[in-house]
């Protein structure tokens, strides 16, 4: 029978034991239901970290790396997440109302469910994101890219998408009284069932020419 060495053996153990030290960013512990509400994580490398239940809202989260991090049922309410990169994060039921997230990345994001009324997304990229029910309403989308989205059954009433891109998404159910789809572009989309009562389209191509306002 063969025996690691013990110095082999050491240093096994040792980074094992350092893999389950948790992250911690100017006093904010990186972990499922920590509380770090106001916390300072401006450019932080938070990449493949489970931020699951974390409260951090009004956190400055700005230029932070959230690439597939795990976000699930989080609260980022208010929270200042300019330029962060959330590529293939999971935000399921997360609740982002009234964050900031312009110019910030959410490229195919998981995000079922996700509370984010009255966020701004100016100029953000949500191509190929997964937003079936989330609830967006009021959200400020100006230029916002969401080609080829999943926003089927989303609420949308009074968001301003002046300008936004959603060619090829997915916009069957979706909700769309009251909101702003000035010089937005919806070609390509699928619309059965959309409901865009009362919303401005002037400029928009691919909207609905014979809604029923």
């Amino acid at each position: 029978m063969k025996y690691l060495p013990l110095v082999l053996l050491l240093s096994v153990t040792t980074v094992h034991a350092a893999a389950d030290v948790p992250l911690i960013i100017n006093g904010c512990t990186i972990a499922d239901h920590s509380q770090c509400p106001g916390a300072d994580l401006k450019g932080a490398n938070l990449s493949n970290q489970d931020l699951r239940n974390m409260n951090l809202s009004g956190a400055d989260l700005r230029g932070a790396d959230l690439r597939h991090a795990r976000l699930d049922l989080a609260n980022l309410e208010k929270a200042r997440l300019q330029g962060a990169n959330l590529t293939r994060a999971s935000l399921q039921q997360s609740n982002l109302r009234l964050a900031n997230l312009t110019g910030a990345k959410l490229l195919a994001i998981q995000g079922w469910g996700m509370f984010a009324q009255g966020a701004q997304f100016q100029d953000a990229d949500l191509s190929g994101a997964y937003l079936q029910f989330a609830r967006l309403s009021g959200a400020r989308m100006h230029s916002a890219n969401l080609r080829a989205a999943d926003l089927e059954m989303t609420w949308l009433s009074k968001a301003d998408l002046k300008g936004a891109n959603l060619p090829d998404a997915n916009l069957q159910e979706s909700k769309f009284g009251e909101s702003n789809l000035e010089q937005a572009n919806l070609s390509g989309s699928r619309q059965h069932y959309a409901n865009f009562q009362d919303a401005n389209m002037e400029g928009c191509s691919g909207c609905p020419t014979t809604w029923n306002k």
